[in-house]
């Protein structure tokens, strides 16, 4: 049965959340504060965390801070703040997808089940290979693989897909794919986004225009969708 840990100050948004979510055969703890919520993590070992970035003892994202020095629990943000740049913020600590209120309590559960889903290993599944219908990436080897023929990337176009593929599901922000692919210089940069993004589509997509694997989000990042 999956655990999820609810933190949020609003106790009408808790109560509906955890109605929701032991209807529907979850097991639920909630928290009200960063500090209990961080309590609560270490004792019952979470499967996926929703949190609200306003709590009243401290921002939410300490609270995702505190729990990537330890764990790699799926974290999804649910939170009133609209502006991508505390978006942005919350993504780059750690948390794993957004969801703004108000919200549809379909979608979030469909983004748990998704979240959970990405963190489950998969028996006898070899991590390092990762196939999609146009190419095939095999970490372990660095090699990219086209209708049968290898592909040749330059060290930063590998880099950059290598960083999007270990998070694939996951939007990751521009400043976390400049900082791990250029270094912390260059979290401005985003037009070498823009320009490798799609070096990497008019080598791997088979529609560059219409790309299905890498995916921009508008003013946030990107994502690797297999």
């Amino acid at each position: 049965m999956t655990r999820v840990l609810v933190v949020d100050d609003e106790p009408q948004i808790v109560r509906a959340l955890v109605i929701n979510l032991k209807a529907r055969k979850y097991e639920v703890d909630a928290a009200h504060d960063g500090a209990s919520a961080l309590e609560l993590a270490a004792a019952r070992h979470p499967d996926v965390v929703v949190l609200d970035l306003g709590l009243p003892d401290m921002d939410g994202v300490e609270v995702i801070k505190g729990l990537r020095g330890w764990t790699r629990v799926p974290i999804i943000v649910l939170s009133a703040r609209h502006a991508s740049d505390e978006k942005v913020e919350a993504l780059d600590a750690g948390a794993d997808d957004y969801v703004t209120k108000p919200f549809g309590m379909d979608e979030l559960l469909a983004r748990m089940r998704a979240a959970v889903r990405r963190a489950e290993p998969v028996a006898g599944e070899d991590d390092s290979l990762v196939v999609t219908d146009s190419f095939t990436v095999d970490l372990a080897a660095k090699k990219v693989n086209r209708d049968g023929a290898d592909i040749r990337l330059t060290p930063t176009e590998w880099h950059l897909l290598e960083v999007l593929v270990r998070n694939a599901g996951r939007l990751v922000s521009q400043t976390q794919l400049l900082q791990e692919v250029w270094g912390p210089a260059y979290r401005t940069e985003t037009n070498y986004l823009r320009v490798y993004l799609a070096q990497l589509r008019r080598k791997l997509e088979r529609d560059p225009s219409h790309p299905r694997h890498f995916i921009t989000e508008p003013g946030m990042g990107y994502r690797f969708e297999s």
